[in-house]
């Protein structure tokens, strides 16, 4: 995997200023008295523009009475339901908007045995104080509806940990009855099928503010047992608990302890061996780990045994300390001692699977006769010859159906098999990219091109399948910062992003190929940043600004990147727009200050021109209307919609638009001599994506209630050939392209 900067995958640090890099919901906009307001949701078909994953799987569930069907959670991007006869994922929770954009993280998922139609979530991504607390939701019909309940307390399902095992869980005594696990509020209990909640009196762990809290929920039989994450490896700390009525928790006699035990990762049982697995590692995952081990309990005479399949700690092919942990686990439903584990962390060697057949007497990896074909993903590959079996592998899952049906996730995938030797990505219909930038060119082959995170750069030549080229190579970016194609040299294209050979890059054939700069800024590999061209592709204007939030002067290149020159003039941190039609102009928004700088000498210099806009947050955003010089428009969340049609000397307040997130533009309605406006925000009193045909006098709304994808405030952008079409980036759910019925 490419290196990047901390991303969406990552945990954040804890900060509300870090916090506003990957998912803030819509300030209360307020609407004008007499504004007007959106008219009734236009008909829209809503698809995924298709890559494939991309992102971290956090747990695969399947059915244990109901063949062909499982579940899948993610860290950022919702839960989806498999269907083996469509061989395809369906999301569930497409319907969060953006006042629940903390809810799009799933922390677990429980199924009920004895009542194949029901599934429950537990939702929350983050436990910080910027966070909303946690709810589950509930279903009687697998999810295709849901009733809520909102927790009082928060969940982390992209925070550390987020790939441990299921923390909630159907008791198998009472289907009324569920257990919930917390990070930091420890063990709460329901007996009206999560409807209410309550703490549990008398669990042993002890929870804190700042530590994993309950790992796992899992049934052995009639005995409910817990992982706990929070001791320090000692055999006084317990990580293990028990109970066998439902009522009095105990330690687990003689658990296993020291660095290789200290966080019990995830537990599976089997129920014809009486064998609880439990698989260990000496930090929560899915970073981080170095150590780890597998035991297995007899829970008929209370006797360990560890049967770890290698342990870390050796030397790698290459000489580098073969360090991981052990993640997944899983056991074959119809045959007797038969169990799948993963390691987690493991860069030297790659993480395998590894499979016994004797209850962990011996194993066989699984990666060393796999048969990868990621010719429906290409990008898995990486900019390379061949994909990798996989990393961060504590998803693992085993067809309680199909002893030959394995499926493991990976930090940008699913993979399955059939057979134990081919594998392909089992991810139909599941779309996790946090999308960051959208082009839409107005000629050539493809209709879009993406910056994502994580996976660097897409040119998509089918919206229907996963781009043939894979990532952006040459060089391949971990998560991209900057895209901009020049609006009257459409063949020219330029991108930034993370990565260790380079990061800056441009195109001379619309996004096919790419050529790195020959120099960059030494800031440049620190502080990659969005980068603009000009009208005609012959200047670019590059802005610096750490993960940290540390903003550093922009550059200038007037020479496709040979040669780099600081801008003194222009403000720090500022996104570039260049003017569309005249290449002489380029804008800037000033969010600390609230001024509008332009320059008219090619992005040499910088003046300020109109002052006292909006202020104060660093995801205002400046877009200029395409053919058309010094037509600006600005969003400023809950301050509304301001436009300027003289280069930014003087802004008006758009009215009618009680808060903006984002907008864009694409080709005119038939009859009109504007460009359609889309934008993500509020008309009146409607929060949706909307659409305009007569240059902002009236609005029509073009999602609906059930697509919302949470927090969709990053990007959104017509198509400048298709009236109609729009393309939105979201935080986990892909770009979502939409057309008029």
């Amino acid at each position: 995997m490419p290196a990047s900067a901390p991303s969406r995958r990552v945990v954040l640090a804890g900060t509300a200023a870090t916090a506003a890099l990957t998912a803030v919901p819509f300030l209360p906009g307020q609407a004008l008295a007499a504004a007007p307001t959106a008219t009734a949701a236009s008909a829209y078909r809503w698809r995924n523009a298709v890559i494939g994953g991309t992102g971290f799987i956090s747990g695969v569930l399947f059915h244990p009475a109901v063949r062909g069907l499982a579940y899948a959670r993610t860290d950022i991007g919702g839960a989806y339901r498999w269907d083996d006869r469509t061989a395809r994922w369906t999301p569930l929770t497409d319907h969060l908007g953006p006042d629940d954009w903390n809810l799009t993280g799933v922390e677990a998922i429980a199924v009920d045995r004895t009542h194949p139609n029901r599934v429950y979530l537990a939702l929350g991504t983050y436990t910080q104080s910027w966070a909303g607390n946690g709810a589950i939701l509930r279903s009687d019909d697998r999810g295709a509806t849901w009733a809520r309940t909102d927790l009082g307390v928060k969940l982390g399902a992209n925070e550390d940990g987020r790939g441990t095992g299921e923390r909630l869980l159907v008791d198998p005594r009472d289907s009324n009855t569920l257990w919930l696990g917390t990070r930091h509020d420890g063990l709460l209990k329901s007996t009206d099928r999560g409807a209410t909640w309550a703490a549990v009196t008398g669990f042993p762990g002890s929870p804190s503010a700042t530590g994993q809290g309950v790992t796992f929920l899992v049934a052995a039989g009639r005995t409910l047992y817990a992982g706990w994450g929070d001791g320090d490896g000692t055999a006084s700390a317990k990580n293990l608990y028990r109970t066998a009525n439902g009522t009095t928790w105990e330690a687990v006699p003689r658990q296993p302890s020291g660095t290789a035990a200290k966080v019990p990762i995830r537990a599976a049982y089997d129920r014809y061996t009486h064998e609880l697995y439990v698989t260990y590692a000496n930090a929560p995952g899915p970073g981080g780990q170095s150590d780890g081990s597998v035991h297995k309990l007899c829970t008929l005479n209370g006797k360990w045994t560890e049967v770890t399949p290698v342990e870390p700690g050796g030397t790698a092919a290459d000489g580098s300390p073969d360090t991981f942990g052990y993640g997944g686990v899983a056991v074959d439903a119809r045959r007797p001692g038969t169990v799948v584990v993963s390691t987690n962390n493991r860069w030297a060697e790659i993480d395998t699977v590894f499979r016994s057949t004797n209850g962990g007497r011996t194993w066989t990896s699984l990666k060393d006769t796999a048969v990868l074909d990621v010719s429906e993903t290409p990008f898995l590959k990486w900019g390379g010859d061949k994909p990798k079996f996989g990393w961060w592998i504590q998803a693992l899952a085993l067809d309680p159906y199909d002893s030959r049906h394995i499926v493991y996730g990976t930090g940008a995938t699913l993979y399955g098999t059939r057979d134990l030797k081919n594998w392909a990505p089992q991810i139909r219909g599941l779309e996790e990219t946090a999308v960051r930038l959208l082009i839409s060119p107005p000629v050539g082959e493809a209709h879009l091109i993406s910056g994502l995170g994580d996976i660097g750069v897409m040119y998509h030549e089918s919206l229907t399948a996963s781009p043939s080229r894979g990532m952006a190579s040459n060089p391949v970016f971990g998560s991209a910062m900057g895209l901009a194609q020049a609006a009257a040299n459409p063949a020219y294209v330029v991108r930034t992003g993370w990565s260790n050979d380079g990061n800056g890059a441009y195109s001379n054939d619309g996004g096919k190929t790419w050529a790195p700069f020959k120099t960059q800024p030494s800031i440049a590999k620190d502080a990659p940043a969005p980068i603009a061209t000009n009208a005609d592709g012959s200047v670019l204007l590059w802005v610096f600004v750490h993960s940290d939030g540390t903003k550093y002067p922009a550059h200038r290149s007037a020479d496709n990147g040979a040669t780099w020159s600081e801008v003194t003039s222009f403000p720090k941190g500022a996104t570039p727009v260049a003017d569309p039609a005249d290449p002489t102009l380029f804008y800037a928004y000033d969010t600390d200050t609230g001024t509008l700088l332009a320059s008219t000498d090619s992005g040499r210099t910088f003046t300020a021109r109109a002052t006292g806009l909006p202020s104060g947050d660093s995801q205002f955003k400046l877009v200029a209307a395409p053919g058309r010089s010094g037509d600006l428009w600005l969003s400023t969340k809950g301050e509304g919609l301001h436009r300027s049609t003289d280069g930014g000397a003087s802004f008006s307040k758009v009215t009618g638009v009680g808060a903006s997130e984002c907008l864009g533009f694409g080709k005119a309605a038939d009859g009109a001599d504007y460009p359609a406006i889309y934008q993500v925000g509020t008309i009146g009193t409607v929060t949706g994506v909307h659409r305009s045909d007569d240059e902002a006098r009236t609005w029509v709304r073009i999602n609906d209630d059930q697509h919302q994808w949470g927090w969709i405030g990053t990007a959104v952008i017509g198509d400048p050939r298709i009236h109609g079409r729009v393309y939105l980036a979201t935080n986990g759910r892909g770009v979502q392209y939409g057309d008029p019925v």
